[in-house]
């Protein structure tokens, strides 16, 4: 009788896992009470306050400095009128218990339903951003520029990755950039592979340029100026502790990187993903022969710089015109149209292309959809308040050092269940930057703390955008906690030595 062999455990999906944390986060509407704090937000057009309860009751007050001190806000009332603050704040000392609100098995299947709706512009834009490159792909144009780009780097790889991954940081520092930086993954790719670099090292360099730009913001106006704004201090605040922190944290994680990727060059076996290799390579370098691609004439020239230039101009318009998925997508529909007319395939062939391309996105947008329902789960829960109120007291009376390193932990526990950084500022930081003062702290600490805090967790919470990613590039989530767990355990300590470092000076 021959044994059978048993069967190796294979790592859930990002789909399933996604599903997993959906069934908790119901479990958790059961048994966490249910709260909420009054909100204030400032209407422009009235030149009031407007405080609003969970029961929907609204209470219209004069937008003055004296209503803001009765309420305990401790926000100058420019930082309202001006529009620094958009999203309504938590008012300090309003939280109330609230019945029960149960997420149960209606509300879960509904929930992905809800998450997709909600998610509708940055779905709309992935499958736009895969469209252009199904074009580019069809002409081999993808092709050609890898091999006239593999010259160029001879014997630099891993030059192009720092580079890279520094700009990508320097984006998420200044203005926040994350979910633009899904956009990236299908072009870079193929570039890392061809390079000899695993799929690991091309998520690595982007994904972590990312959560180290947020993490360690400098001027992003979606965490540090809104957080700062929350809690009635100028951003600037704090300013050198967090750039030294992003300078140490950038190069702390290329040089994890590179010693990862000398160590896969030397001996492929050392790669997280080596069985996971031959498929990712034949998704991104299918058609890819290095001594034999379609030449660099200039119609792929064309498509390929049309394609790049949307990329400063969609940085530009972030940065500078208030743009967002909508401002985005339109831009990529408009490039797609570009390459379709550039490309010189017969239109059913183009728009084929453009249309299979959209299609290789789906399951990534589907993913970002579902992970927005886990939030929409949260949210009808009434729970996210509940929590906080529940942080706030645990911190309370706790002194020094100790103060801002149990904040940062709280604050990573809390971007589990708000993901949203300026959501999370605004809610949390009228309630918990007042502590700060009642143990002579500089608030600004508060506001690091929230920013190392929340960015450290973003890293591998799988409510934000790591999912996706993953997806994108056909990884799963075990493996990258496998890869990065090292990576994150040396940035909580630089993070909780940074802290301590703003606490004393």
């Amino acid at each position: 009788m021959s044994e059978k062999k048993k069967k190796k455990f294979k790592f859930p999906s990002a789909f399933t896992v996604l599903f997993i944390v959906l069934v908790l986060a119901s479990i958790l509407t059961y048994l966490v009470p249910a709260g909420s704090y009054d909100r204030l937000e400032y209407n422009k057009e009235e030149n009031v306050f407007i405080r609003s309860g969970v029961d929907g009751e609204e209470e219209k007050l004069p937008a003055t400095q004296d209503v803001l001190d009765k309420l305990k806000i401790t926000v100058p009332l420019k930082s309202f009128v001006k529009e620094d603050i958009k999203k309504p704040v938590a008012i300090p000392g309003s939280y109330h218990k609230l019945d029960q609100q149960p997420q149960g098995f209606l509300k879960v299947a509904r929930a992905p339903i809800d998450g997709v709706a909600d998610s509708i512009g940055i779905i709309v834009f992935v499958l736009l951003l895969g469209g252009c490159i199904g074009v580019l792909n069809k002409t081999g144009t993808f092709d050609a520029g890898i091999a006239a780009l593999s010259k160029l780097t001879k014997g630099k790889e891993f030059l192009m990755v720092a580079i890279l991954s520094s700009i990508v940081a320097l984006g998420g520092t200044t203005f926040g950039m994350a979910e633009e930086t899904i956009a990236f993954y299908p072009i870079l790719m193929p570039i890392f592979l061809a390079s000899g670099f695993d799929a690991m090292v091309t998520i690595a360099a982007i994904y972590m340029g990312s959560s180290i730009g947020t993490m360690f913001s400098t001027t992003n106006a979606f965490s540090v100026v809104v957080a700062s704004n929350a809690a009635g201090i100028s951003f600037k605040e704090g300013m050198g502790v967090r750039i030294i922190s992003l300078v140490l944290a950038q190069a702390i994680s290329l040089w994890y990187i590179y010693r990862y990727s000398k160590k896969v060059k030397k001996d492929p076996s050392n790669s997280i993903i080596e069985e996971d290799m031959p498929r990712i390579k034949d998704q991104y370098l299918k058609d890819y022969d290095p001594d034999n691609v379609a030449p660099f004439n200039f119609r792929r020239i064309a498509m390929l710089v049309v394609f790049m230039l949307a990329f400063p101009i969609m940085i530009y318009g972030v940065m500078n015109l208030e743009w967002w998925f909508e401002e985005m997508s339109t831009l990529f529909l408009v490039v797609g149209i570009l390459l379709i007319i550039l490309s010189g395939l017969e239109e059913q062939d183009a728009v084929g292309s453009f249309l299979d391309g959209a299609a290789d996105l789906v399951s990534v947008a589907l993913i970002i959809g579902v992970a927005r329902g886990i939030n929409i789960i949260l949210d009808d829960g009434m729970i996210s308040d509940t929590m906080l109120y529940g942080a706030s007291n645990i911190i309370s009376g706790i002194n020094g050092v100790l103060f801002s390193s149990v904040q940062m932990i709280l604050f990573s526990f809390l971007g589990i269940f708000i993901p949203s950084s300026s959501g999370l500022a605004t809610l949390s930081m009228p309630i918990i930057a007042p502590l700060a003062d009642t143990v002579s702290l500089g608030r600004d600490v508060v506001v690091s703390a929230y920013n190392f805090g929340q960015g450290w967790m973003a890293i591998i919470a799988p409510t934000g955008l790591i999912l996706a990613t993953l997806e994108m590039v056909d990884v799963s989530y075990n493996k990258w906690i496998k890869f990065i767990a090292p990576l994150m355990g040396i940035l909580l300590v630089l993070a909780i030595v940074m802290l301590g470092i703003q606490t004393v000076i």
